[in-house]
């Protein structure tokens, strides 16, 4: 027999925090325990081998069988609901990493049975027609609104058929290409056929997203999971190894007609038990096989005169990706931004070491902790920060810091353990709603069928979306009306998620802060990497209003040093008099030859 491997990754809150010591047993398809398992500070577990059947049965479109074998996984961790994990196909070679969102258990609820997810064949083995239906758009009478291509992060998936009331849920980009790159065909196939799947795929969402497919048919997300209708996205899928590795190489890369803009439609099949007008899923084995590079084997199946283009518009992200890669050798403000990334998730991935190069200098050890950070979410751990480690990291560090901020503004809101009495339904508004709304964010970050909305005080339609979607992930009536079962409902979540998800929290230090002219504590708390109702708490404030000379207490990292983004009018002098520090010790710590300094500009400021 053949042998793959498996590898566990234990996590909640958006991958925010690991759930270090989570117990997993591995499973045969008879149930039998095969190992037992616990999750390290990361979250995850060692590779463990398994029998399979030899690569060369995945690799055969005659072959009529299961060319892998099944397992089954078990998660469970003291504070969480369990989650079982059935069907995980096993190949020869390949290392199957499956990622488990723990969910917190609900506040004076027993334990529950948990989440069941079944994995099962990939598309490639399914014998179901698939009727693909889009359109090519960039024609001269196009007058949709969106005019470019821009990869939507996240991307929202509808979890059934068009027009079904299954939940959607929102993936970071780079996720959903590569759990569907991981459901659609076979990660033992040639690399050239892996990497022309994996453009077809890119495309295809790519081009729902342009065309507003579906949002412009009224419903309220980009693709569905149907592979009648779309592509193969299952939530809790294992992703392989080989399947990441090439998408690593080619995100952000898609398939268009030369001299226009637009996203092909490139719609597929798998070419034997389904056949269709695009490209043929085992006939790009094939092809591979006689020697054929990725976009060759596109042009057997879409017009010969595609190309590959690449766009670096992402909607969601912080900043925008350099366009090229960091590595050793780099500097500038890009450096130190992914450097500002890594030491914020670090406070919750201790695993990744700490960098002590100076700021803006990518050295050896940023490169360690880029390799680190790679390793543990599933990148090429190359140390370089391409495209799609860049989009990785900003993803974590939004998800980590919304956690902390959302941790922040229980306190400040007072939440309390007491739901509100009010019932409230769409055109309510007032400080019950802002509760409402905080309760509901806090929910989307452990169910992602919850959307996030805004914290206004209005109870408009987005509110009441958010709303019937965690009714109907509580199984109660999903109306849109908050009365005191959908309270109490919300109370448990977020008094479960208080009492049982670890929020690691920046040091205690403060430093002082003269306000400025235009300075506004948003604007305050972003530069010095804090969050606003810390630096409320920290000065007593009952409102965000400012004066100008006003001193404040900023609480910052335990550490000796705040970051600063010059401002118009800012020097080195200026700047070491504010921060109690001399010119040299900023130039020292930013790697600087003069005192030239550029408005945006990220500054590390040694404090004491």
């Amino acid at each position: 027999m053949a042998i793959g491997y498996l590898q566990v990754q234990a996590r909640t809150a958006q991958e925010a925090v690991p759930v270090d010591g989570a117990q997993i047993r591995v499973l045969d398809d008879e149930g039998n325990t095969l190992y037992r398992l616990a999750a390290d500070e990361s979250g995850e577990t060692q590779a463990v081998p398994l029998e399979t059947l030899d690569r060369s049965f995945s690799q055969n479109p005659a072959y009529l069988g299961e060319p892998y074998a099944n397992y089954g996984v078990i998660v469970e961790a003291e504070g969480f609901e369990p989650v079982t994990v059935t069907e995980i196909p096993i190949f020869d070679g390949e290392t199957a990493v499956l990622p488990v969102s723990l969910v917190p258990k609900e506040e004076g609820r027993t334990r529950r049975a948990g989440e069941e997810i079944t994995v099962g064949s990939p598309a490639v083995a399914m014998t179901q027609e698939r009727n693909q239906e889009g359109e090519q758009a960039g024609a001269p009478q196009d007058t949709r609104l969106l005019r470019q291509v821009v990869i939507p992060n996240p991307i929202t998936v509808h979890l059934g058929a068009p027009g079904s009331s299954a939940a959607n849920v929102r993936v970071p980009f780079i996720d959903y290409v590569k759990n569907v790159a991981s459901g659609e065909v076979y990660p033992t196939w040639p690399e050239a056929a892996l990497k022309a799947n994996i453009y077809a795929i890119m495309t295809f969402a790519l081009n729902r997203v342009y065309t507003e497919w579906y949002r412009s048919r009224g419903y309220d997300y980009d693709i569905t999971n149907s592979t009648a209708y779309d592509q193969y996205y299952v939530p809790g899928r294992p992703i392989y190894d080989s399947v990441s590795r090439a998408v690593d190489e080619v995100f952000g890369e898609y398939v268009r007609r030369q001299g226009q803009d637009a996203p092909y439609f490139t719609s597929f099949c798998n070419g034997t038990t389904a056949t269709c007008q695009g490209m043929s899923q085992w006939g790009t084995v094939s092809l591979a096989n006689q020697g054929y590079s990725p976009i060759q084997i596109l042009r057997s199946y879409y017009p010969s005169d595609i190309e590959l283009a690449r766009t670096d518009i992402v909607t969601g992200a912080l900043t925008s990706y350099p366009g090229t890669p960091l590595r050793v050798g780099s500097s500038g403000l890009d450096v130190q931004t992914i450097q500002t990334y890594l030491n914020r998730i670090r406070r919750n991935y201790p695993a990744i070491p700490a960098i002590t190069d100076p700021a803006g200098s990518f050295g050896e050890s940023t490169k360690a902790a880029v390799r680190k950070f790679q390793s543990i979410f599933n990148l090429t751990a190359d140390g370089i920060v391409g495209e799609s480690t860049w989009y990785k990291l900003s993803s974590l560090y939004t998800s980590v810091t919304r956690l902390a901020e959302l941790d922040s503004e229980g306190t400040s809101l007072g939440i309390g353990t007491v739901p509100p009495s009010a019932v409230l339904r769409q055109g309510s508004s007032g400080q019950d709603v802002v509760t409402l709304q905080y309760l509901l964010n806090v929910a989307g970050r452990y169910y992602p069928a919850v959307p996030a909305v805004s914290q206004d005080g209005i109870y408009g339609s987005g509110t009441r979306q958010s709303v019937v979607a965690f009714q109907r992930q509580m199984g109660l009536s999903p109306d849109g009306i908050v009365g005191a079962d959908t309270w109490r409902a919300l109370y448990n979540v977020y008094l479960g998620a208080e009492e049982n998800v670890p929020v690691p929290e920046p040091g205690t230090d403060t430093v002082t802060y003269t306000v400025r002219s235009g300075d506004s504590l948003w604007l305050i708390a972003q530069r010095y990497g804090t969050t606003v109702n810390a630096i409320r708490q920290a000065n007593g404030l009952t409102s965000d209003a400012l004066r100008i000379g006003q001193v404040l207490k900023i609480p910052v990292s335990q550490g000796p040093y705040v970051e600063y983004t010059v401002r118009s009018g800012d020097t080195l002098w200026l700047l070491s008099r504010r921060y109690g520090t001399t010119v040299e010790a900023i130039r020292q710590a930013n790697g600087l030859t003069s005192n030239v300094l550029q408005i945006g500009q990220v500054l590390r400021i040694p404090v004491g």
